[in-house]
């Protein structure tokens, strides 16, 4: 299944429920905080504080108005123990005003331009045998698989990310809280 497919996948996903059924179903609570359906990723990401340094990286990166924007988006939302888990200075390194452009890059490479239920995701790795490449707006290619009741992401670089809460639904999509930071095979 192709990019377009993911797309339309996510789009009769989306079509097929009344905006109520979207609302009303009860959103997993992400770094001690509740999420509500009718913020924005923004809106919900700075509740949370498990995403202290994510939402430091958007803003030093500018992408608080695209992520605030109509979408719809999936987000892979790595937690703050994933930005520690990189090599000692990396985030510091990648918030200097001079890196913006790679910060952007990668933080974009969490982003899938299509809302992406988990069951979506599940289904498109049934579709195509195993495993789902999926483009993200940062131009960086993921793999999904889903086994034992899981979901992790590859990125370019071989890295694998577990997805441990899913389903956070957003006004303009969703979000996937993720255990590690995903990289473009350019940026590291």
């Amino acid at each position: 299944m192709n990019f377009r497919a993911l797309t339309l996948a996510a789009m009769l996903s989306v079509g097929s429920l009344s905006g109520a059924a979207v609302y009303a179903q009860e959103n997993p609570e992400v770094g001690g905080a509740a999420m509500s359906a009718d913020l924005n990723i923004i809106e919900n990401a700075v509740n949370s504080a498990d995403h202290t340094t994510l939402v430091a990286a958007v803003q030093a990166a500018g992408l608080v108005e695209t992520l605030s924007g109509e979408g719809p988006f999936t987000v892979l939302a790595p937690t703050n123990a994933a930005f520690d888990a990189l090599p000692a200075g990396t985030v510091d390194t990648l918030l200097l005003p001079e890196n913006k452009e790679t910060l952007s890059t990668i933080l974009a490479c969490h982003v899938i331009p299509a809302r992406a239920l988990s069951t979506d995701i599940v289904g498109m790795v049934e579709a195509g045998g195993g495993e789902h490449v999926v483009d993200t707006v940062g131009g960086c290619k993921l793999t999904l698989k889903a086994a034992d009741g899981g979901v992790t992401v590859t990125d370019e670089n071989g890295a694998i990310a577990n997805v441990t809460i899913a389903d956070v639904i957003q006004s303009n999509g969703v979000i996937h809280v993720i255990d590690a930071v995903l990289t473009p095979a350019s940026a590291m």
